[in-house]
């Protein structure tokens, strides 16, 4: 259980998958919710969460844009944030020069400046009273270029790198930052990405109560990091002494369009 039952957990990104997972698991061990995500879905999520015995709150916001961010913060009020679990983020597939460049931007402003800024307030409240916890989402995806998800690819190792950088900042601070970074899940995110018709959207994936459980623990544990699944940590072992050329070249193969059947 966590050591104080009314300690808050903001969780983005909660209405479904991996967030809605997080949300579990924070209120499994006692932290009462703020749950955000940019859908009226939210309110269900919130729904099941009472269930567990827990204080919800749910508020929808756009987290790409600073008006939403200062939306979910002028909800958090006064109360200290004991845990945030920046999981929040957008895919999109297809071919970069043929994606629609507000669709491109919106996952980078999603991903991206959304999560940084709200770290950036909820984080210096963390500092002032020295102590803290934050989750970042960041992905295996982050290790190798993404060719047909070339924008997504790059924010998740913009993610993940931020992640280690900030974590050794504060880390006189009382706060520590654990990144998860989960492999292919099963949730909406490749309908949502237009990646269905792709071997990747194909292949078997992992339960994200699985994810949540291991990213959970791992920020509970204050570690820096938490690959998911075997499978994942031995992609990213292989990964790092791959050249780029080669990964973009293999990741091509299971994410462009058409590939599903081949």
């Amino acid at each position: 259980m966590a050591s104080d039952t009314s300690a808050l957990a903001v969780v983005t990104g909660a209405s479904s998958g991996i967030g809605l997972e997080l949300a579990k698991c924070c209120a499994r061990n006692g932290f009462d919710l703020l749950i955000v995500a940019d859908e009226p879905e939210i309110e269900q999520a919130a729904s099941t969460l009472r269930h567990l015995g827990v204080k919800v709150d749910a508020i929808e916001a756009d987290l790409s844009t600073i008006e939403g961010v200062d939306k979910l913060y002028l909800a958090i009020g006064n109360r200290p944030v004991e845990a945030l679990l920046a999981n929040a983020g957008r895919g999109l597939g297809k071919a970069y020069l043929d994606q629609d460049f507000a669709a491109a931007r919106k996952v980078v402003d999603t991903n991206i400046i959304g999560t940084i800024y709200l770290i950036h307030r909820v984080g210096r409240d963390m500092r002032d009273r020295r102590r803290g916890r934050i989750l970042i989402t960041g992905s295996i995806a982050g290790f190798m270029p993404g060719a047909y998800q070339a924008v997504y690819n790059a924010t998740k190792a913009f993610l993940d790198s931020f992640s280690f950088a900030l974590r050794h900042e504060v880390a006189g601070d009382g706060i520590t930052v654990t990144c998860l970074m989960p492999g292919a899940t099963e949730t909406d995110f490749f309908e949502r990405a237009d990646l269905t018709d792709t071997r990747m959207g194909a292949v078997r994936k992992d339960d994200p109560a699985m994810v949540a459980e291991q990213g959970f623990a791992a920020m509970m544990q204050g570690q820096g990091d938490v690959v998911t699944g075997w499978h994942n940590k031995l992609m990213t072992a292989i990964a790092s002494v791959t050249p780029s050329d080669l990964l973009a070249r293999a990741h091509k193969a299971m994410a462009q369009p058409g590939t599903a059947k081949r």
